[in-house]
């Protein structure tokens, strides 16, 4: 009897260690799966604050850049119908276009098409800071700039070499009127280079010029 008992110990200890790694193994994995669900917490639940920032990330990396730019943007500016010396004159040089509030709204609406109307912005905004005097004022636009255009979080980020962004970090110590004037020249060189030409070549650019030009000849 004695020995039939032994015997039948050794084989529950004998199951129970070959139970014992496959057991490990699931906690192991369940571990891994608690550790990965989320990059703050341990916790696999879907309520967790964590995974909801994730899901919102993935959703705006979705969505297409032209929805991201079309919120918040402001309106194009007040000014009366360009005229056929006008539209003419845009060809001429991009000073020309970028002078005129009716050449500005027609260049902005084509870099909408480009998904690049953030250049514009910035652009503008960066004209608009440099008519401010109030310190207050001054940092207060000048933060939100540096949110809207500067931060590589924003989806209306404009793009600027390394050089410039720390001028921009380094001006952002103490905001002026100039904190992003080397971002803006860069910028409105970029506009200038890139975006003008084609422009030009545009059916929004030819369809006005055709536009006035016919009514010009009615007239």
């Amino acid at each position: 009897p004695m020995g039939s008992e032994r015997t039948e110990m050794r084989k529950r200890q004998m199951s129970a260690t070959q139970e014992t790694p496959g057991v490990a193994q699931a906690q192991h994995s369940t571990g891994s799966r608690g550790s990965n669900a989320c990059c703050f917490c341990w916790c696999c639940c879907c309520s967790c604050s964590c995974l909801t920032v994730r899901n919102q990330d993935e959703e705006r990396a979705r969505r297409t850049s032209h929805e991201l730019q079309a919120e918040g943007i402001p309106n194009c500016e007040e000014s009366p119908a360009p005229t056929l010396e006008e539209v003419n004159a845009w060809a001429q040089s991009f000073d020309k276009l970028m002078l005129t509030p009716a050449g500005r709204n027609a260049f902005r609406e084509f870099l909408r098409t480009e998904f690049s109307e953030e250049n514009m912005l910035f652009w503008m905004a960066c004209e608009e800071l440099k008519q401010e005097s109030n310190k207050s004022v001054i940092e207060e636009k000048a933060r939100l700039i540096y949110e809207d255009y500067i931060s590589i979080l924003s989806p209306k980020e404009v793009s600027l070499d390394s050089r410039v962004r720390e001028v921009i970090n380094q001006n952002m110590l103490e905001p002026s009127q100039h904190t992003f004037d080397d971002a803006q020249l860069q910028i409105y060189t970029l506009m200038h280079r890139d975006s003008y030409p084609r422009f030009m070549n545009s059916a929004i650019y030819k369809d006005l010029l055709r536009s006035l030009s016919e009514k010009s000849i009615e007239a």
